[in-house]
């Protein structure tokens, strides 16, 4: 009979590209071991193109793998979860760590090996555009100009805050576009400056929408509208602090398969990396992968 307690088997794989990844691997490894955790093997990634051909493998190889990195990492190995028992638990070494907010697990290296220890095994929904599974959010708009060109010297000493920086001199040149979402009975055209699919609350660190939600067998897409880049920075000011007309500018679309077209096409950043082009269909996989949960 299957139960939710989590195992105690484990390979631990770390990005060591990411933020904190080299840095922390052989505190984390020890960490493992002290909370119990039998760590069958521990790898530490240079090269980020390996990172999803070593997870593949430990997936045959435990019952549980830990994932260190930032979302792009989470993101780019989540597929080789999907149809396996194994289990997907992460350590969020990376700058804006939305999966993990999204997760609930603590930003900090003790409090997420607390999660893993002390925590219990739960299914979770994934979103899709076309075939690709993520975590936890996709973005179309300013946000795949910005992960791409952001310095990692701003990423690393500055964290959140460089992609604010780098963002504000991204707007310059960026242009609103048009938007077509089709629900499948009704065909939505609007003016858009930025489009969040939405997996979870939380995108670029910040949490944007009230109605994602991991387990909720729905996906959010949610629209900046208009044409005015003035409305899109404010509407990222107003989520930050969380203010009362926070959602003003913005509009949401709910559901489980929606067609999503724009004019011009648009690259996509899914969870931090440039994986496709609109058009595309964007879904959601219910209870698809099995995670370590506080």
């Amino acid at each position: 009979m299957k139960t939710n307690i989590l195992p105690r088997d484990a390979i631990l794989v770390i990005n060591a590209g990411s933020r904190k990844g080299d840095d922390l691997f052989e505190e984390a490894k020890t960490k493992l071991g002290e909370a119990g955790i039998n760590l069958i093997d521990a790898i530490d990634v240079d090269n980020p193109e390996d990172i999803r051909k070593i997870v593949r493998q430990a997936i045959k190889d435990a019952p549980m793998v830990i994932v260190g990195g930032g979302d792009g990492s989470l993101s780019g190995v989540v597929d080789e979860f999907v149809g396996t028992d194994c289990v997907f638990a992460i350590l969020p070494l990376g700058t804006a760590n939305s999966s993990a907010r999204t997760l609930g697990v603590p930003l900090d290296l003790d409090g997420a090996i607390d999660v893993i220890a002390h925590g219990h095994r739960k299914p979770i929904d994934l979103g899709m555009i076309d075939e690709d599974y993520f975590v936890n959010a996709a973005s179309l708009g300013l946000s795949p100009i910005i992960g791409p060109t952001v310095p990692q010297t701003l990423k690393r000493y500055l964290g959140r805050f460089g992609y604010l920086f780098w963002a504000m001199k991204c707007l310059i040149r960026f242009r609103p576009f048009k938007l077509i979402i089709d629900d499948g009975a009704t065909q939505h055209i609007l003016w858009s400056t930025e489009v969040r699919i939405l997996n979870g609350p939380y995108h670029g660190g910040l949490e944007l929408s009230d109605n994602a939600r991991i387990d909720s067998g729905k996906i959010v897409i949610q629209a900046v509208v208009g044409k005015s880049k003035f409305k899109l920075g404010w509407d990222w000011y107003a989520k930050a602090f969380k203010l009362r007309d926070r959602n003003a500018n913005t509009r949401e679309f709910t559901g489980v398969s929606f067609q999503l077209t724009t004019i011009p096409e648009l690259e996509i950043s899914i969870d931090g990396e440039v994986l496709a082009t609109t058009p595309v269909q964007v879904r959601i996989a219910a209870k698809a992968i099995e995670v370590a949960f506080p």
